[in-house]
């Protein structure tokens, strides 16, 4: 693999295709697991984890899966990960595995997993395969954890909300007053569309303003014939 394919891999991954923010895929746990900013980067690498090591197997297995029974085996090969990233979370982080419940288990029907395994990894070679699963995840992880954030920031005024479920002894900080009544449609789903429709506009605002700072550079061609 080339440093130029590594690249392209880590923009698209990162930022071009955000599985959050361009491909809209993964609304489920988007909305419902990002009240703060732990749960969303906890499930964010429990996701990379699946998305990095399914890669590379079906990678791997591309050429023996027979092509009419490919979804079967990927939604098997996805569902073996799962099941062993969810016993680990329930043997070493019991408190959390708690508070995220159904949707560690639903990582085997995200979109974004069998997506990249479908559309990627069942066409490349396993090395490819593992960046593309750990840099479309960590596209998502970013993106989750701005908007767990930023609703956990508005909802109660704290960052870091359930950190001494991972890291014993750690607490939240307080970063707004410790009398802010809080803002409850931040912690509801409508809020977390609204957030989320604010992320997608500045990704757009910012894609935008870099295509007009290209132009701007761009020579404009001179017109050939003309007197001298």
């Amino acid at each position: 693999m080339t440093r130029d394919e590594f690249r392209q891999i880590a923009a698209n991954g990162l930022w071009k295709q955000n599985t959050s923010l361009v491909q809209i895929l993964g609304l489920c746990p988007l909305l419902a697991v990002t009240t703060n900013l732990v749960n969303g980067v906890m499930l964010s690498l429990a996701t990379i984890i699946v998305m990095a090591v399914s890669g590379v197997a079906v990678a791997s297995l591309r050429n023996l899966i027979p092509h009419e029974i490919r979804i079967p085996v990927f939604i098997l090969i996805v569902a073996s990960l799962v099941t062993v990233v969810d016993l680990l979370f329930n043997a070493n982080l019991h408190q959390l595995y708690l508070v995220l419940g159904i949707f560690i288990p639903l990582i085997v029907t995200n979109c974004i997993v069998l997506a990249r395994v479908e559309a990627y990894a069942n066409k490349n070679p396993p090395l490819q395969s593992l960046f593309d699963g750990v840099f479309m995840g960590t596209g998502m992880l970013w993106t989750l954890a701005l908007l767990g954030g930023l609703r956990e920031l508005i909802g109660n005024g704290t960052l870091f909300s359930g950190i001494d479920m991972v890291i014993p002894g750690l607490h939240p900080l307080q970063l707004l007053p410790a009398n802010y009544p809080g803002f409850l449609l931040a912690m509801l789903p409508p809020g977390a569309f609204i957030v989320l429709g604010c992320l997608i506009a500045w990704k757009n605002w910012i894609e935008a303003r870099a295509a007009a700072r290209r132009q701007r550079r761009t020579p404009e061609p001179v017109a050939a014939g003309g007197c001298h």
